[in-house]
């Protein structure tokens, strides 16, 4: 194709700095453009001088020679993107020869780029499935070979070098380069994977454990949680090389011995990675009292590491002095943010009875109280916007005195603002219908007062403590239990118990919905001048002659055997009101009837089973 440019060029058609771009555009048949991405030459037009090229969603897209010249990248064509472009089969099948795919990756980008420039170059068209897994064998390869740098940082370009370098150099190398400490403890975490690899383990664990021994006495006071992370990196390196340990090198108990040494600031000091560790050293340098030192720290700690905590006190058997500790600080509203976080995230069956409504209330009250803290943190307001469930868990077997309480508390809260408040009241309300009024305003309720015996308003009570006491609490722990097995998806026993919570708790929201409008009477004061709640009244039925007599009393009252009927029966609700000689008209199991009211007098009651002392005051 040369000739044909340079007799453009001789034709004015193009200029003649363009004629090597244009060959080499031709030779390697794929370019780059900065805007459009890669394309593939598909057609050259020596006539109109111009190209026919593919980019991704621009197929058979013309461009002028000399735009082309000026614009286009030569990608020649051993580079990974043409051996994408014209045999993507034969780079996949490359794909299992990892450290080949590799060089020629690196080589095409000069011999060095970074893991997501990698990444993107090989997923997915490359590499379709579970690039991480893939990435972990290339990188073991990598680091075995003598002709890739590995770095430590993700950030940093993997390298292919020509000349071939052992494993054991490269490791010291990257040791002596990395500066402080810290960046110690990074490259022997590294090295330490590499351990069976190298041709003289005893050579590298001791010049680095040396070097390690001598930060570590220099970091002891003024950083000792890096001093820490260092003595167990020590320690790590050293037993998988087979090293003995160092007279008089410093060891994690004195670490912990040190004076004027904060447990929860160190800790928090050190990578989650390793609070696991860190814990079990400082239990076996502190075996008398390490219990109380976490008891004592865990209000002050973050959510992660009172996770850690806990999980370190159940399984020394423990369990009941964590929740002492737990429940005294929620009830004494002095739990952290921080430390609710974590128990809003556990709430497993081991703290089924710790778990309540005052959880909530300590909620809101340290959300309240961290306002005023410069470092607060919003990861609680967060979870409980984010968990759908929170709120109706901690308050399924609240009474509703204590819901109305939480409701106005969270109304009159600084923490949410109105939108967040109004989604929390509405899970308030879905979990507790019977505060809907209290929300919305509506305080008049004449026409849905109740009007019930002492007995059966008690029978009632009763009912409800036994639901809220003891059957939802048993349910919540079932629940618990059945979603520590595992999927939930298939999980049958956690579907069971969700289904009996739906069952409960329906029956609770009817319950509360009940007792909140029930009026107890003992229907002393019952006028007998018309048909009213607790009189006996004698009728007679029009369409057989036949005369009945009723006793009219409360909505849970209802003895048909003995003549005992609801107010609230079709029967009742036609009668109330009524006088002798008055006739009545009502529908009843699908079939109309005609009484006429002959004679009203005092409800003949037994004495009542259970007697409340007196009237209760409008529980809303």
């Amino acid at each position: 194709m040369r000739e044909e440019f340079e007799k453009l060029a001789a034709a004015g058609k193009i200029e003649g700095r363009h004629v090597e771009p244009l060959v080499k555009l031709t030779e390697g048949g794929c370019c780059q453009h900065r805007s459009w991405g890669f394309g593939k030459i598909k057609a050259v037009d020596t006539v109109f001088a111009r190209f026919t090229i593919d980019f991704p969603g621009k197929s058979g897209h013309t461009m002028d020679l000399s735009f082309a010249a000026e614009n286009l990248k030569p990608i020649p064509k051993d580079h990974i993107l043409a051996r994408k472009a014209n045999d993507l089969d034969g780079v996949r099948a490359l794909a299992a020869h990892h450290l080949d795919l590799i060089k020629l990756v690196l080589n095409s980008y000069g011999g060095r780029a970074t893991v997501d420039q990698i990444q993107h170059t090989l997923v997915p068209d490359v590499i379709a499935d579970d690039w991480k897994k893939w990435w972990d064998t290339a990188r073991r390869e990598m680091k075995k070979d003598g002709h890739f740098i590995v770095p430590v940082k993700k950030t940093d370009p993997v390298v292919f070098q020509q000349q071939e370098t052992s494993l054991q150099d490269r490791s010291l190398a990257d040791f002596r380069k990395a500066k402080g400490l810290k960046a110690r403890i990074v490259v022997v975490a590294e090295i330490i994977k590499a351990v069976p690899d190298l041709t003289d383990k005893a050579v590298v664990a001791n010049e680095i454990v040396a070097a390690l021994n001598a930060d570590i006495v220099s970091y002891q006071r003024t950083q000792p949680a890096v001093a820490l992370e260092a003595i167990f990196a020590r320690d790590e390196l050293r037993h998988a090389a087979g090293v003995p340990p160092t007279e008089g090198e410093i060891v994690d108990t004195q670490i912990w011995s040190q004076d004027g040494i904060k447990f929860g600031a160190l800790l928090e000091a050190v990578p989650a990675a390793k609070h696991h560790r860190s814990l079990e050293s400082f239990k076996h340098a502190n075996p008398s009292n390490w219990q109380e030192v976490l008891r004592g720290s865990i209000n002050i700690v973050s959510a992660k590491l009172a996770r850690e905590f806990a999980a370190l006190l159940i399984r020394e058997g423990k369990l009941s002095l964590l929740k002492e500790t737990v429940a005294k600080l929620i009830s004494q509203h002095t739990a952290s943010t921080e430390l609710l976080l974590w128990f809003a995230r556990e709430r497993n069956e081991d703290f089924v009875d710790v778990l309540g409504p005052e959880v909530f209330r300590a909620m809101l009250t340290a959300m309240e109280r961290d306002q005023f803290n410069e470092k607060r943190s919003n990861r609680l307001r967060d979870f409980i916007m984010e968990d759908q469930e929170l709120i109706g868990e901690l308050t399924a077997s609240a009474d509703i005195e204590v819901i109305k309480d939480l409701t106005r508390a969270l109304q009159l809260s600084t923490v949410f603002d109105d939108m967040d408040k109004r989604s929390l009241l509405a899970r308030l309300v879905k979990a507790h219908p019977v505060i809907q009024p209290l929300i919305s305003g509506e305080q008049t309720r004449q026409d849905s007062t109740l009007i019930v015996s002492w007995e059966s308003l008690e029978r009632r009570r009763n009912e409800y403590q036994d639901l809220v006491q003891k059957k939802i609490p048993a349910n919540s722990k079932e629940i618990a239990i059945a979603r520590s097995y595992g999927d939930l998806r298939e999980n049958h026993e956690y579907k069971a118990a969700k289904e009996m919570q739906k069952v409960l708790m329906r029956r609770k929201d009817e319950l509360e919905t009940q007792l909140s409008r029930a009026r107890g009477t003992d229907y002393s004061n019952a006028k007998t001048d018309a048909v009213n709640i607790g009189t006996e009244v004698q009728v007679t039925d029009l369409n057989t002659n036949r005369i009945d007599t009723y006793t009219i009393l409360g909505a849970w009252d209802s003895d048909p055997d003995k003549g005992i009927i609801s107010y609230l029966t079709p029967i009742g609700q036609a009668l109330l009101n009524r006088k002798p000689g008055d006739e009545v008209e009502f529908e009843l199991h699908g079939a109309k009837h005609r009484q006429r009211v002959e004679k009203i007098g005092s409800a003949k009651i037994e004495a009542p089973k259970v007697v409340a002392a007196a009237p209760e005051s409008d529980p809303a």
